[in-house]
């Protein structure tokens, strides 16, 4: 149930989920820690829905304030930031661990400082530290588009930078695109537009004004 209400938010709030890059493998020996920037409250949500696409295990750390307020989410994988032991044991089974090192939802632009904790947990766990980039934007659908672009494994002292590059690398192409398509190279994760492109069909409301009107 629960399951199926998260994917089902996922699913009705956004026009689509989308996704490029090479993901790490899921399983006995595919554990790794993805680390993303942080700037809307759907990213959790999002790596959630990427990794039950992938069929990977999956924990994410998320702050205690809201946690407690979302205390449901544990059964999902959602762990407390002081719980760095379940979340290396997890790592080291093959799950992947979500770590914000940002520490909170931060405004879109620049990355804020990051703090030590992905780096940390994938040096214990001896799984790979992936930086990634996400974007949830208006373009040219009725609701938000999600777009997650992964990189490659990177140093501790390199974090930052693999993350700023995926940044760049996701603005470039949605300034670059047409915004009634997806993103060329992205795989899609969930949605279902009209036509291969975002739903841009007219609501109920706007087809019931239509027929009232007889504006056509």
């Amino acid at each position: 149930m629960l399951r199926a209400s998260v994917r089902g938010s996922v699913r009705r709030e956004l026009a689509g989920v989308w996704l490029r890059g090479p993901l790490p493998g899921s399983g006995p020996g595919g554990g790794a820690v993805l680390a993303p920037n942080h700037n809307s409250w759907w990213d959790g949500y999002l790596l959630r829905e990427v990794a039950w696409w992938a069929g990977a295990d999956f924990r994410v750390l998320m702050t205690g304030r809201q946690l407690s307020r979302f205390p449901f989410l544990r059964r999902l994988g959602a762990l407390y930031p002081a719980e760095v032991r379940p979340a290396i044991r997890a790592a080291q089974a093959g799950a992947w661990v979500a770590v914000f090192p940002e520490g909170m939802i931060r405004p879109a632009g620049a990355l804020d400082t990051l703090q030590p904790g992905a780096a940390w947990i994938a040096r214990q766990s001896g799984v790979p530290l992936v930086p990634v980039g996400i974007r949830v934007v208006m373009r040219g659908a009725r609701k938000p588009e999600a777009y997650l672009r992964v990189g490659p494994a990177a140093r501790p002292g390199e974090l930052a930078q693999g993350i700023e590059a995926e940044l760049r690398a996701l603005d470039a192409e949605l300034a670059a695109s047409d915004p009634e398509q997806p993103l060329a190279g992205y795989l899609r994760v969930s949605g279902k537009p009209a036509q291969g492109g975002p739903d841009t069909r007219p609501d109920w409301a706007s087809r019931l004004l239509t027929l009232v009107t007889g504006d056509r």
